[in-house]
Order: C-alpha cells, then sequence, then structure tokens
C-alpha cells in the first residue's frame, strides 16, 4: 500500500473510532441534573478518560518498538467499542460511568498515538510532518463532529442511543483497518536490549523530545479543559444574559470551534516550517495565556461575546498542537519512537486529566457557576500555560529537519 493510501485510511479510521470520544462533554449539562451528580463529580467523569489513556498509553504507544502498531491499534479500537457500548446500556451514575468512560481511555491510548506511530513506521521522514498534521487533522474533525452528533442523536433518540451509535462507529473503524492496512513486521532488538523496552530513562535525556512533551502536556490541560467545560460555560452564559434561545447551541459552537481547531492545527504546522517551530509554539502559548485570562472576566457579560472569545480561543489553542507532537516525533530517536510518543502522550494526558478536574473543583470551591467561579478557573488555566512558555524557553528544544532555522 502506498504512503499516500496509508495515511488515508487510518485518517478515515480515525474519524469514525473517535466520533464517541466527546459526546459525555458535550451532553454534561443535562447529565449533571439527570443524575444529581456535584461539578466535581462531573470533572473526575470527564477527566478518568485522560488518566485512563495516561497510564495505559506508556504500555500500549512503547509496545509498537516491537509489536506490529497495528495490532495495538486493533486493541484500541476494540476497548473504545467496548465502551461506548457499555456507557450506553449501563452507564446510571457516578461510579458505572466512571468505568465506562475509563475503558474508553484506555481505548484512546491504544488508538491515537499508536495511529499516529503506525503512520511514522511507513511514511518517509521529510514528509512525517505533515502526516502528522493530516493525523491531527482527523482527530479534530471527529472531536468537533462529536458535540453536534451527540446533542443531535441524544435530542431525537435519548443519551443511551448516542453512545451506542458511538460504539458502532468505532467497528466500522476496526473493520477498515483490519481489512486494509498492511502487517509490518517489526525488526528484532538488538542483542542485550530484550529488557530494555520499557526503559524510558534515554527519552527522559532527550532534552529536545522533553521540551515539547512538556509543553504539550499543559496545551493538552487547555485544551480538554475547553473541551470538557465549554458546553456547560455556554450554557452558563446563556441562561444568565437571557440568550437561551440563541440558534447558536453550545454544542454547535464547539463542533465549530473543533473545525476551527483543526484547521488552525495544520496551519500552525506549515507556518512553524516556514516561519520556525519555536517561535510558532512561543507565539501560541503567550496567545492562549492571554485570551484565556480575559474569558471568564468579559465572556460571561454577553452570550455573543463569549462565543466569539471561545473560538478565538480555540484556533490559538489548537494553533500548536500538530508542531508540538511532529517537535517530539522529529527530534526522537528513531529506535525510540514510540517510547518518545508514549512519554510525550503520557505527560500531555496527564495535562488532559487535570485541566476538566480542576475546573469542576474551582467551581464547586466558589460555590457553583457564576461570574466570579469561571474568570477563576479560566485565570488558573492561562497562569499555567505562562509557566509552560517560560520552561519551553529556558529548554530551547530543537527544530526540525526542513523548520525554517533547523540549523540553529
Amino acid at each position: 500500500m502506498s504512503g499516500a493510501r496509508l495515511v488515508a485510511v487510518v485518517c478515515a479510521a480515525q474519524v469514525l473510532v473517535q466520533i464517541g470520544a466527546y459526546f459525555w462533554p458535550a451532553l454534561l449539562p443535562s447529565m449533571i441534573p439527570l443524575w444529581g451528580i456535584s461539578n466535581s463529580e462531573a470533572g473526575w467523569i470527564t477527566g478518568i478518560f485522560y488518566a485512563a489513556y495516561m497510564v495505559a498509553v506508556p504500555i500500549l504507544v512503547t509496545l509498537t518498538d516491537r509489536v506490529d502498531a497495528r495490532r495495538v491499534y486493533l486493541f484500541g479500537v476494540g476497548c473504545t467499542i467496548a465502551g461506548h457500548l457499555l456507557f450506553g446500556i449501563y452507564a446510571e451514575g457516578f461510579w458505572s460511568a466512571l468505568a465506562t468512560r475509563a475503558l474508553a481511555g484506555i481505548g484512546w491510548a491504544g488508538t491515537y498515538m499508536t495511529g499516529l506511530k503506525l503512520l511514522a513506521d511507513q511514511v518517509d521522514a521529510r514528509l512525517m510532518s505533515r502526516a502528522v498534521a493530516g493525523h491531527a487533522a482527523s482527530i479534530g474533525v471527529s472531536g468537533a463532529l462529536s458535540f453536534s452528533c451527540a446533542g443531535l442523536l441524544a435530542g431525537f433518540y435519548g443519551w443511551q442511543t448516542a453512545f451506542i451509535v458511538a460504539g458502532l462507529s468505532a467497528a466500522v473503524a476496526w473493520v477498515i483497518v483490519a481489512w486494509s492496512a498492511p502487517r509490518r513486521p517489526q525488526p528484532a532488538p538488538a542483542a542485550g536490549e530484550g529488557f530494555k523496552l520499557f526503559d524510558f530513562r534515554p527519552v527522559f535525556r532527550n532534552r529536545s523530545a522533553m521540551a515539547y512533551a512538556l509543553a504539550y502536556c499543559v496545551h493538552t490541560l487547555e485544551m480538554n479543559a475547553l473541551r470538557g467545560w465549554g458546553v456547560a460555560f455556554l450554557g452558563y452564559v446563556a441562561i444568565s444574559t437571557g440568550a437561551a434561545d440563541t440558534p447558536l447551541s453550545p454544542t454547535f459552537v464547539l463542533t465549530a470551534l473543533g473545525l476551527i481547531g483543526t484547521a488552525a492545527s495544520v496551519f500552525g504546522n506549515e507556518a512553524a516550517i516556514r516561519f520556525g517551530r519555536r517561535r510558532l509554539i512561543g507565539i501560541a502559548m503567550l496567545a492562549s495565556a492571554v485570551v484565556g485570562s480575559a474569558i471568564g472576566f468579559v465572556g460571561t457579560l454577553s452570550y455573543a461575546v463569549a462565543v466569539g472569545l471561545l473560538l478565538l480561543y480555540g484556533f490559538i489553542v489548537w494553533l500548536d498542537s500538530s508542531s508540538l507532537t511532529a517537535g517530539a516525533a522529529g527530534t526522537a530517536e528513531p529506535a525510540r519512537r514510540g517510547a518518545t510518543l508514549a512519554v510525550h502522550s503520557t505527560l500531555g494526558y496527564a495535562g488532559g486529566f487535570v485541566g476538566p478536574l480542576m475546573v469542576g473543583v474551582i467551581l464547586d470551591l466558589a460555590g457553583g457557576m457564576s461570574r466570579t467561579a469561571w474568570a477563576a478557573a479560566f485565570l488558573a488555566v492561562a497562569v499555567l500555560m505562562l509557566l509552560a512558555l517560560a520552561a519551553f524557553w529556558v529548554i530551547r528544544p530543537r527544530e526540525l529537519a526542513g523548520d525554517r532555522g533547523e540549523s540553529r
């Protein structure tokens, strides 16, 4: 199979397998009163998805350095299928939702970076940056559609049916990859390396890869705080400002945000190649801290303003998404690329777990959803982003082959 066809197959499968990833945050405003759970408990259900990912990804992605990434990917899709179907059939409160969302998180760990590794093993090195961007775009499109699909399916058929449909969509992805993606035998490990597969010390010594991974940690914290609570935030603003009947529903806005973010991710990677990866990432991190800190204060005054700021924020947040992952993959040792992506992804989704949970806890500590509570939540995320920016510039990672200024 040609490299271009393989990219098309994997990207199409990623859209189908990840379409249900954000059904829970999309339906969160109605599920909180339906199950009688607190904001913190809702944050736990959102965050456990990323916590399970964080625990599973070092094992599953690192295995791709010894096992065909296709096999690991199909295992991950299987977990996704089970997680969505069990949520739709059995979830009835906090604990059952927590368990089934954790299973879906393991599925994400077995599909996101393993899908990227499947491509990285078989595409030309000079095309890797664009392959990463295309892969990220497929994930972004799926994530964007996830919000609208959840709202439409739940509105017509109920939330249980929405999750069952998500499971069936993932099953189609499993068939596509099992039928179309070529098997790739892994090279035998070098003598004496058989027990070093899960030795991550060489990865941590790679300063460039770690700089991109640390920035990705806070990037994912910010991204998942936005995706996890964006619908609830807009719902609060709509009700508090008398704009509840607006045709721009919160789920529609989050879909638009995801699509804008996907375009921003691809654009950002091209800009990184042209203008320099460090420069692009630094600008994006600083801009996201500035805009994010303003949302809670200004966005709560008007629904239209909240929508505009959130869409701008989404563009900026996603701007360096592909650039960070491409930076980690491109500066990794080739023989340890799977392990490097595992560390990169683990740190990223450690942030992804903390972000939604942190917002929920701040809202509860502030006495519930209010202008002050939302301002504090967004400001906390902005402060963490500024700290990450400082660390990124201190470490100063390498550019990639083909980036402007790669020799510096």
